[in-house]
């Protein structure tokens, strides 16, 4: 049964992972709009001198949104494809959920090594601690993840499906928002890293999937 479930997580990860790259739409709007806040920053900050929190507080603000821009297409593209139902009859709950979470982890992972490197070099950023800088944005990364695929199926169907997935995004992820601009501030030198924050991202990320994994099993299968 546990070897099956592995399986499922995997013919799943690959066939979101073959569906992407086959229709890049939702890759392209993410890349696209990352791109575009780094450069309305760096135009804006005109290469001024930035304090560490706010510098931190824009990276972050430029990874959610750019997340929001295609984290959400998760399980609305097979909804109008009208393949969702398909799904459901021979899909396994929990592999379908992490096989989609795992995908759109590692969508948020390539988008987070796409913008930050952008980031720390337009904005002239000195990281001081880079291994903090690293755990704080896979941490960061697998909230979100873990929150939008659960909020992406709870959504689906909706009429204004994008704004509605913001509107329940933000206060979800918020407890993990907040310490990662804390952390990556400290990353970029401003003092007053604590692993409490480490610790706390940590199980709050745990939390989303432990949640996730039992909400998903009612939305699933609802009638």
């Amino acid at each position: 049964m546990q070897q099956s479930i592995w399986q499922g997580i995997k013919l799943v990860f690959i066939k979101e992972l073959t569906a992407g790259l086959r229709f890049k739409a939702a890759w392209a709007a993410m890349f696209m709009f990352a791109l575009t806040t780094l450069a309305c920053v760096s135009m804006a900050l005109q290469g001024g001198v930035v304090e560490p929190r706010l510098l931190a507080a824009l990276l972050w603000v430029c990874l959610f949104f750019a997340a929001m821009a295609g984290a959400d297409r998760v399980f609305a593209d097979e909804d109008t494809a009208g393949t969702l139902l398909t799904l459901r009859i021979f899909g396994p709950s929990q592999a379908v959920l992490l096989g989609k979470m795992l995908y759109t982890l590692f969508l948020l992972v390539l988008l987070a090594m796409f913008i930050t490197p952008l980031f720390l070099l337009l904005m002239d950023v000195t990281v001081a601690a880079p291994l903090v800088l690293l755990g704080t944005v896979l941490l960061g990364c697998t909230g979100i993840a873990a929150a939008g695929t659960l909020i992406a199926a709870l959504t689906t169907g909706a009429s204004v499906h994008s704004g509605l997935f913001s509107i329940l995004m933000l206060p979800v992820i918020l407890p993990v928002f907040l310490p990662a601009i804390s952390l990556t501030a400290g990353a970029f030198g401003s003092g007053g890293i604590t692993g409490l924050y480490l610790g706390g991202m940590a199980l709050y990320d745990l939390i989303l999937l432990v949640g996730a994994s039992i909400l998903f099993d009612y939305l699933w299968y609802e009638d």
